[in-house]
């Protein structure tokens, strides 16, 4: 718990480190590592643990590995059953449970999917690097500051013992991401002033109550409508396009102003929509939007105005720097849902640790200052988030994972939102 997020000044460090590090890995269509058998545990067998499945599947043999699906956990049998029967995980090896992760990473397993909802994550990664997992881990890893402290603890740990820590972040593992962040850090543009980042689409899938249904299945099974599980979409979802920004930039935001609301979600106690001011420093600020409402104008994607050009980030890259940039492609499969797979197993089998838990922590506490901010009211510091005693450092969300495993949760008011300039909740 005594890991802090990155200064500004040590994350510019670690991006370019990390960049170099990227440049001298294996990537997509070289030569494979020497065939070994890994045995893989999975958390969560809902729709994103099953895709997780999929992608490494379909990476083994790129990366020269034969994986097993060794041991499932769950909070529903049902998702157990589909996965154990499709893999042959026999029942004996399928937990159900709250606590059921636990059982899990008691087995002989090399590796283990994160992929419940996100609000289990600080859980989930802290008990699983206890017990010498390689772990790939779902993003967002956190809902709340103190959860992200605890996924940078963990992940200092993992890189004591060694263990991989492969992250959900998939744009930092496709080409034409890592060919125009390769460039910006090389001067390309020069020092980025501004730009957008944005995911605008309909709203995602709800579930209605079941009769009878216990408050934590409830919560369980209709997590991305709240707060308390997913940290509203902003973090869940709008994750990805802050990551890249704080990538490209190569810091994390000084402070955020930003507003948001809700109008049209059917249930849960989420905003419908977001729009933040991240400044980061030195006359730089990025406008951020995320709106899931139906019937309206889509678009994701990221793109940054320097001082020597302009670039979309996985796109058209303008430059008229003074001093010409070397531009280096990058040989990447197709989906990075599957290059991420690669480079993990590669690493696990070559005995070269990856760590994700860096970048992934600090963007998703990038993304809680956000929706802090809009709920608020207030303009919300890095600091206020990263220092002792500050005014968010302690902020935690209930339900906690904890409270789950201890069967003591009850349910938020649903179609109950934040009041910006007060302390008080209104009906939506």
């Amino acid at each position: 718990m005594n890991a802090q997020p990155l200064s500004r000044r040590s994350f510019l460090k670690t991006v370019a480190i990390a960049g170099a590090a990227l440049q001298a890995r294996p990537l997509f269509g070289q030569p494979a590592p020497s065939g070994r058998k890994l045995k893989i545990g999975l958390v969560g067998c809902g729709g994103r643990g099953r895709g997780a499945l999929a992608n490494a599947l379909e990476a083994a043999p790129l990366a020269g590995v034969e994986l097993e699906i060794f041991a499932l956990a769950d909070v529903f049998s049902d998702n157990t059953t589909v996965v154990g029967e499709k893999f042959g995980v026999p029942p004996e090896r399928r937990f159900v449970g709250f606590d059921a992760y636990r059982q899990v990473l008691e087995q002989p397993i090399d590796l283990v999917f994160l992929a419940t909802p996100p609000n289990f994550r600080p859980v989930h990664f802290e008990a699983a690097i206890a017990a010498g997992k390689h772990c790939f881990i779902e993003k967002p890893v956190a809902v709340d500051p103190p959860g992200a402290r605890r996924i940078l603890a963990a992940g200092e740990s993992a890189r004591t013992k060694g263990l991989s820590v492969v992250a959900g972040a998939q744009r930092h593992y496709m080409a034409n991401y890592l060919r125009n962040a390769h460039a910006v850090h090389a001067g390309a543009i020069g020092r980025i002033t501004g730009g957008t980042v944005m995911w605008n689409q309909p709203q995602l899938w709800f579930k209605e109550r079941r009769e009878g249904e216990s408050d934590a299945h409830y919560l369980a099974r209709n997590w991305v409508n709240f707060l308390e599980m997913s940290g509203d979409h902003i973090v869940e979802q709008h994750f990805h396009n802050l990551d890249v920004a704080n990538w490209f930039i190569g810091d994390t935001p000084v402070a955020a102003i930003g507003f948001g609301g809700r109008v049209r979600r059917k249930t849960g106690n989420q905003y419908d929509f977001f729009s933040v001011d991240f400044d980061y420093g030195q006359g730089c600020h990025i406008h951020s939007s995320c709106r899931q409402i139906n019937g309206c104008y889509n678009r994701v994607g990221e793109s940054f105005i320097g001082t020597e050009g302009t670039v979309h980030a996985d796109g058209k890259l303008e430059t008229f720097a003074k001093t010409p940039v070397e531009f280096q492609e990058f040989t990447t499969h197709p989906n990075g849902m599957v290059q991420e797979h690669v480079e993990l197993l590669r690493s696990i089998v070559a005995e070269r640790p990856l760590n994700d838990t860096r970048h992934v922590a600090d963007s998703t506490l990038t993304a809680i200052m956000g929706r802090i901010s809009a709920y608020t009211g207030q303009m919300v510091r890095w600091s206020d988030l990263t220092n002792p005693g500050a005014a968010y450092y302690d902020l935690r969300l209930s339900p906690s994972a904890e409270q789950f495993e201890q069967g003591e949760v009850v349910a938020p008011a649903e179609n109950v939102v934040p009041m910006p300039g007060s302390e008080e909740r209104q009906p939506a």
